[in-house]
């Protein structure tokens, strides 16, 4: 296999673990009968955090990206090449993205196979659809985008600050775990307004997911909300690989 089909299955395999993890935590807090019924936020926050973990330790031929945000930013920080030693381009950008795509959409499948006789269970459509995808406390589009570009700009940034103990020392030693601690630092600190999906795929491959599966009473898939977790990420993390260039 060449070395853009490595780091697409490796896109796809972490990304897929990431939303198994991450979309399996919602699930035993917020699906009936399970034993994690009512957990909290905190439960969830610190879940998806070692989700993060998991899909970055397995998938470290890529680079371990997972999410477009991640991918983008790189760019507009000026990187030349990603995992793997393939070139940094349009060609990879997107199988990148496909990748991610790809594997969001298998982890989300997974997590309901997992989960199928307490989504038959649950009589609430939201709650299902909370499992997938995220959506706002108060629904406000402008304020609900901003909310999710800050999420994404602290997450791409740091991640991007991270680079700067590239000697071995501090931060970088410490592999995935840095990015794990941060994820559930901005899920406490930020996520509260729209459930802080910081990541275009991992609300976007669930949210297909939820609208294909044959989910029992799933109602809508909510599409009206499902720019702003698109939008908002990618553009913080855009605008965080260009202020990575003055600022890092």
């Amino acid at each position: 296999m060449d070395n853009i089909g490595v780091v697409f299955l490796s896109e796809v395999v972490g990304t897929a673990m990431l939303v198994l993890l991450g979309t399996g935590v919602v699930a035993n807090v917020a699906l009936a009968k399970n034993k994690g019924l009512g957990g909290g936020f905190l439960m969830v926050t610190i879940g998806w955090g070692f989700a993060v973990f998991a899909g970055v330790m397995v998938s470290f031929n890529s680079g371990s990206h997972l999410n477009p945000a991640v991918t983008l930013g790189l760019v507009t920080s000026g990187a030349t090449e990603f995992g793997s030693g393939v070139p940094v381009n349009v060609t990879s950008v997107l199988v990148y993205i496909a990748g991610q795509m790809l594997g969001a959409i298998i982890g989300a499948v997974f997590c309901w196979l997992a989960y199928k006789q307490h989504f038959d269970a649950e009589p609430e459509p939201a709650n299902k659809l909370g499992v997938f995808s995220t959506g706002p406390a108060i629904r406000s589009y402008a304020w609900n985008l901003v909310t999710e570009f800050i999420g994404t700009f602290v997450l791409v940034f740091v991640i991007l600050g991270f680079g700067s103990w590239g000697d071995g020392s501090g931060l970088a030693a410490l592999g995935p775990l840095p990015v794990a601690i941060l994820v559930i630092v901005i899920g406490t600190s930020l996520g509260g307004p729209t459930g802080y999906a910081i990541n275009p795929a991992r609300d976007l491959g669930p949210r297909i997911a939820h609208f294909i599966l044959p989910i029992k009473g799933k109602g809508g898939s909510d599409w009206a909300y499902s720019w702003v977790p698109v939008v908002g990420p990618i553009a913080g993390g855009l605008v965080a690989g260009w202020a990575s260039l003055a600022l890092l």
